[in-house]
């Protein structure tokens, strides 16, 4: 026999031994609780009827399943199996006793009710009260985790339960913070309500509290984000329920709690977009993203979700392109995908892309972006960024590419790097090429490439056609730094604040502009719906963060005190970083969109014919990696002022 099986024939025993006990405690309460003043005929009534009612309540007990209970987990539900069971038996035991015409006192029925309800619950949850007040008093020197709980309602409740009932947390909650009046100064199951969102640095002194649970999910995001911003001004560890989601579900408890992100400080409402539009535009369409790196993977994921025709993954770095294939062949089985390992700087391989698949849509995210790393090899990042954006965009242009979204970055504005010089060049590139569509004149665009078997190709009279009717609409999206991307400073950050520091910032007052990736892939799919051809998209970020902010709050987030627990260095500015980065540069103004956040940078004029001859030249140069690079580029892009 098992365990279980053992106790449940001992809570049989004493349930029958219990109903006895608790009718004959009823027949002694009726008469003044004295066994000498009951009456000889209630006492043999009692005696013909209780042994057969008493097994009745066994039989009834066990069909509300009430031996099969873990009683260490006794709950609502269980309290209100007893209840009826009990209820059901002494109204069924008052019916037969008076049909058989065995009168007995209508007090000793109720009181009996009352005595057998209480006799046989309080045996069941004595069990769990006598394990709660043995895990107090054995965790009160344990407890290493003193918790602050903001929010006090139905998802703090369930937090504070959770920790209670699950000592192996080893934490205790030591107070509430809520803004509601009200309930300041009262206790919740014996913890205090300390006071509103003002208090929560008080009161992290007052108790020693090494972390904060934010259990707020109906909260505004702008409530959320000056609570994060208080409590980050403690050295606590701050963790976040996500959302209504939990709560409605019943899944709140502390293994629901995140780790609050960087993002969540962000100085504004994260972009919110209509999605409708861009379903439509992907749906039933081959889409082919370049370049499969934190955006373009994201991209991919998005692109995935709204049904295209076909997608197309093309990339030269084999590990991310087989990551994203296995997560959306796993995600999406009858997702009609192809990944294609290649670089954009093979005009062969790139046009024989455009050849089999005939692409309606073109995402162009391949590039380098790494900045330090361009600077000493400025070459490679005009052979890949500016030529790998011609060749790329050109062969969208002769195979009857509905649209191409050119990926570019806020370091093009007044660029003072080379990245950020040839991320200048592919919009100039873009504005070009949407240019002479517009006049007709596609023709007209020289077909640099350094592939004869390519030229043999596109000088076909089907090329040619092609080039005639062209109709391709290029746009580019300029966003500034992408949240967790590779090569952003935040993964950088997590890893020195792992290894216990220190941590390493360029220079105290260097500032960025910061968005999440799902973010700018939002802008990257709007604007390949808003596309018109020549535009460059522009978000509308917000206010800029201080890098300094950044990692002392990241610091902050992770439970140490920036500068004590972990060093902060900072180190100088790296080749051809600059200060602060822009969004437009001056002379291209704004125009709107659908979308409040969502804006158009005024193309700057430039002469386009001559421009498209000097990149002739600057391909040469390129590929015969010329010193004097960074001058060649310089002469053609008048903004760029190398650092």
């Amino acid at each position: 026999m098992k365990h279980w099986q053992v106790v449940s024939l001992m809570l049989v025993i004493y349930d029958y031994i219990a109903v006895l006990a608790a009718y004959l405690a009823a027949l002694w309460f009726r008469f003044d609780c004295s066994f000498n003043k009951i009456d000889r005929k209630y006492l043999d009534i009692y005696l013909k009827s209780v042994f057969i009612y008493a097994a009745v309540c066994i039989v009834i007990f066990a069909l509300f399943k009430l031996y099969k209970s873990i009683w260490r987990f006794a709950s609502y539900f269980e309290l209100i199996k007893v209840i009826l069971a009990t209820v059901i038996t002494g109204l069924g035991y008052f019916i037969v006793m008076n049909i058989a015409g065995l009168r007995m006192p209508m007090s000793y029925f109720m009181f009996g009710i009352v005595f057998q309800f209480i006799l046989t619950l309080g045996v069941r949850f004595s069990y769990r009260f006598i394990l709660l007040l043995r895990g107090r008093n054995n965790g009160k020197e344990e407890i290493k985790n003193k918790v602050i709980l903001v929010g006090a309602g139905s998802a703090g409740q369930m937090i504070l339960r959770d920790i209670k009932s699950a000592k192996e947390t080893n934490e205790a909650v030591c107070c509430f913070i809520d803004d509601n009046p009200n309930k300041w100064g009262r206790l919740i199951d014996g913890v205090p309500v300390y006071g509103d969102r003002n208090k929560i640095i008080e009161a992290a002194d007052k108790f020693n509290a090494n972390k904060i649970y934010i259990a707020i999910p109906s909260a505004s995001p702008e409530d959320k984000r000056e609570i994060l911003s208080i409590c980050n001004n403690t050295s606590c560890e701050i963790m976040n329920l996500p959302g209504m989601y939990q709560l409605y579900t019943g899944e709140v408890s502390v293994s629901k709690m995140k780790r609050v992100q960087i993002e969540d400080l962000l100085g504004r409402d994260p972009i919110k977009t209509d999605l409708s539009a861009v379903y439509e535009n992907l749906k039933g369409k081959v889409v082919l993203v370049t370049g499969v790196g934190s955006i373009g993977s994201e991209l991919s994921r998005q692109i995935a979700a709204h049904e295209p025709k076909h997608l197309i993954l093309f990339d030269i770095y084999e590990n991310n392109a087989y990551d994203i294939q296995q997560e959306l062949r796993k995600k999406y089985p009858d997702l009609n995908l192809d990944t294609i390992i290649g670089s954009v700087r093979d005009s062969r391989k790139i046009f024989q892309v455009f050849e089999d698949y005939k692409p309606d849509i073109v995402y162009h995210a391949a590039a380098h972006k790494h900045v330090p790393l361009m600077e000493d090899s400025p070459c490679e990042a005009v052979k890949n960024n500016v030529m790998g954006t011609y060749k790329t965009a050109y062969a969208a242009m002769v195979h009857g590419c509905e649209k191409f979204v050119l990926i570019s970055t806020d370091k093009a504005v007044n660029p003072t790097n080379i990245m950020g010089a040839s991320k200048r060049l592919c919009e100039m590139i873009i504005q070009a090429f949407a240019e002479k569509i517009k006049e007709g004149k596609a023709n007209e665009i020289p077909q640099l490439f350094t592939h004869s078997v390519t030229k043999d190709i596109i000088e076909s009279d089907k090329i040619e056609k092609a080039l005639k009717e062209a109709k391709t609409k290029f746009v580019a999206v300029r966003f500034g730094n992408v949240l967790g991307s590779n090569g952003s400073v935040i993964p950088l950050f997590k890893k020195q604040i792992e290894e216990g520091g220190p941590v390493t910032v360029t220079h105290p007052d260097i500032i960025r502009y910061f968005m999440t990736i799902a973010e700018a892939v939002s802008l990257i799919l709007l604007a390949g719906t808003y596309a018109n051809g020549g535009e460059i998209f522009v978000l509308d970020m917000g206010e800029p963060v201080k890098i300094d902010t950044l990692a002392r709050n990241m610091i902050r987030l992770s439970g140490f005190k920036p500068d004590i627990d972990i060093k902060i260095i900072y180190t100088g500015l790296r080749p051809g970083e600059k200060l602060y980065e822009e969004k437009l540069m001056a002379e291209e103004g704004l125009k709107k969109t659908l979308n409040d956040l969502i804006h158009i940078g005024c193309p700057i004029p430039f002469d386009i014919n001559e421009f498209l001859q000097q990149l002739d030249g600057l391909l040469e140069a390129a590929y015969k990696n010329k010193v004097d690079m960074k001058e060649r580029v310089q002469e053609i892009v008048s903004t760029y002022h190398p650092a």
